[in-house]
């Protein structure tokens, strides 16, 4: 179930810059020599996790024992398995993660890595449409009156449908000028959610906020769920989008050191454990799967007041 030291490179090349499955958003020959192997990045840090990692097999094993699977293995393949993840989970009543498994490769400050524009998409074209397609059956009706939505983590572009717009669109990432270029938004934040989680907005704000393949690179996620909370209007909607590509450096370690079902239930932690949240729930809008980016869903709803 679980990689802990590198994944293979896939058979085709990568046209999505600096992106890489499960792999570091880097260059091979920026690393240290023996990192530099082809088809398997062993990364030279420190990979102790905390006790998350063991009770993320005992809900996957129990979750595989529903549905009768004799592994997680088994069940991790079956159709539809994923959206399974978060039915009826024990969550213990403490957050089960700990402070290693915040830790990242590279810590150096956010800022500086995020200081040059990347005009470039990090998902392929299906997976896009894909996310488009599901945008365009949840959110609320193009120009509805009062409608506020918040794309966090956002770049230059953030996959709503063609055309969609409301009075208040706020960007939240941490390039201006990728956020300049988004034509979606109203308004942008430039802010390191990983230095301050604090989210700069009143209360009940917000009907809807996506983040679109970025949960995994936030090193305090309670603190910014316990935020998302807030700013939602009761019974508004989070949306995380879902990837196994990442910028390996930048990525907490309890992700890269665990699969596709795991991180829905990392995030399924994270809404459960910041309260204030619905149960959470799972999809799966892979567009092909095994041929095309997988692409998952993990979303809940702001508890009614």
């Amino acid at each position: 179930m679980v990689n802990r030291f590198g994944i293979k490179l896939q058979h085709r090349i990568q046209r999505f810059v600096g992106v890489y499955p499960c792999l570091p958003a880097i260059p091979f020959s920026s690393l240290p020599p023996f990192s530099r192997r082809v088809g398997v990045y062993r990364a030279p840090r420190r990979v102790v996790l905390g006790v998350g990692v063991s009770l993320l097999s005992q809900f996957m094993n129990m979750a595989a024992g529903n549905l009768g699977a004799k592994s997680f293995i088994a069940f991790a393949r079956q159709k539809g398995a994923v959206e399974k993840v978060l039915e009826n989970v024990g969550w213990p009543e403490q957050f089960p993660f700990k402070e290693e498994d915040f830790q990242r490769f590279d810590e150096s400050p956010d800022t500086l890595f995020y200081e040059s524009p990347r005009f470039v998409t990090h998902i392929d074209d299906p997976a896009i449409s894909a996310l488009t397609k599901y945008y365009s059956e949840v959110f609320p009706p193009s120009n509805t009156a009062g409608v506020a939505l918040l794309d966090m983590c956002s770049s230059w572009v953030s996959h709503y449908p063609k055309g969609y717009k409301q009075s208040r669109i706020v960007g939240m990432g941490l390039n201006e000028e990728e956020l300049k270029r988004n034509p979606v938004l109203t308004e942008y934040v430039v802010q390191d959610l990983n230095v301050d989680p604090k989210l700069p907005f009143e209360d009940n704000s917000f009907d809807v906020i996506t983040n679109v393949v970025s949960v995994d690179y936030l090193t305090k996620p309670i603190g910014v769920f316990k935020e998302m909370s807030r700013i939602l209007k009761p019974g508004g909607l989070a949306i995380i989008r879902l990837l196994n590509r990442c910028f390996f450096t930048k990525a907490i370690s309890i992700w890269t050191s665990t699969g596709d079902a795991d991180h829905v239930m990392i995030v399924g932690a994270y809404f459960h454990y910041a309260g204030g949240f619905e149960p959470p729930k799972a999809v799966d809008i892979s567009p092909n799967p095994g041929r095309t980016d997988p692409m998952y869903v993990v979303y809940s709803r702001k508890l009614a007041a």
